[in-house]
């Protein structure tokens, strides 16, 4: 993936310019987060009272307040100010520490607590992060032998900054009946292109497309093992987003999210 560095500068702007917009529209959790995301996420991440977790790329604070909800202390960072703020100010007196971090620092992320760490969690950030490489180093500083770092993201199989939503009308027989697919023309190769998370928002964002092998390969070079994962769709018949191609039950056969857990090595 070329110029990471450039495009990790624009992402920075782009989600300081959204950040009041996104935490509108993201407030507590939408359809996909508290449908698909959280409950795979508590699934494969089960947390104990008393547990320090790293919230990694944590935006307004909405997975560090579930974490903290559970009884785990919370270090949450994200490089993006303003994201932070709002964080804080929908914190309502937790003790959730709030942290501006960028995640592509190694330095800086290490830095946090190496061996302090009893979990990490990066939730729909993956894809948002210009070079998972040196997060993934940090990692394996920051967490104890055989505990879990958990991250979710858009499935890079289905749901890439490439992928087209499609629907054919079919007269079989007689009885005309829709069919939804999506139609994925780039998947191996690593690139970034801009795009937007919702209808509406302020700029584009950066999105940063990985393959599965792309995806996993920093965790296991850093001496992670790959030990729980989960493809999340919606049920056939639910209905989200604004439109019949947004991700729904239409498409219930085809997961838009991966959630995935990596455990540092004893």
């Amino acid at each position: 993936m070329q110029n990471t560095g450039r495009d990790n500068r624009d992402s920075h702007v782009a989600w300081n310019t959204n950040a009041r917009f996104w935490d509108d529209h993201m407030g507590e959790g939408n359809d996909i987060f508290n449908l698909l995301v959280w409950p795979a996420v508590k699934r494969l991440l089960p947390i104990k009272s008393g547990w320090l977790i790293l919230d990694i790329a944590c935006g307004n604070g909405l997975t560090s307040r579930r974490l903290f909800e559970l009884g785990a202390r919370v270090v949450a960072i994200d490089f993006s100010e303003e994201l932070i703020g709002i964080a804080k100010r929908r914190d309502h007196g937790s003790e959730i520490d709030y942290r501006v971090l960028d995640a592509t620092d190694y330095e800086k992320v290490v830095d946090i607590g190496p061996g302090q760490f009893d979990a990490a969690l990066c939730n729909m950030a993956f894809m948002d992060i210009a070079d998972i490489a040196p997060l993934m180093k940090a990692m394996a500083k920051l967490l104890r032998p055989g505990n879990a770092f958990v991250f979710s993201t858009l499935h890079p199989c289905f749901n890439n900054p490439s992928s087209v939503h499609m629907a054919e009308l079919e007269d079989n027989e007689g009885s005309f009946e829709m069919t939804y697919s999506v139609k994925v023309s780039k998947y191996l190769t690593a690139y970034s292109r801009p795009g937007a998370a919702t209808h509406g928002q302020p700029v584009p964002h950066v999105y940063f497309h990985r393959s599965l092998s792309a995806l996993l390969a920093p965790g296991l070079e850093s001496g992670f093992v790959l030990d729980g994962l989960e493809e999340c769709s919606f049920a056939a018949g639910h209905r989200t987003g604004t439109t019949v191609l947004s991700w729904s039950g239409a498409f219930s056969e085809i997961p838009p999210v991966l959630v995935v857990r990596m455990r540092r090595n004893a």
